[in-house]
């Protein structure tokens, strides 16, 4: 699906069809989670409040075995 970028005051949005809103389950003020998942590339998502605390613990545990996942990712 296509969207286009437009001015809104002095920012910059993309409106979104009633579909997506609906699939995102979302309604007008509620926060959605934009997510870099490759170079260029985002997922748009409905933000979870438990994802934050989760992501948190990915970093901690990632941080925690950083030379055991090197070695894996070989």
């Amino acid at each position: 699906m296509e969207l286009r970028v437009r001015k809104l005051g002095r920012s910059l949005g993309v409106l979104l069809p009633d579909g997506v809103i609906q699939r995102l389950q979302t309604r007008d003020g509620q926060g959605l989670l934009l997510i870099e998942v490759a170079e260029g590339d985002y997922w748009l998502t409905r933000y979870d409040g438990a994802f934050k605390g989760k992501m948190a613990k990915v970093d901690e545990i990632m941080a925690r075995y950083h030379n055991t996942l090197r070695a894996l990712a070989k």
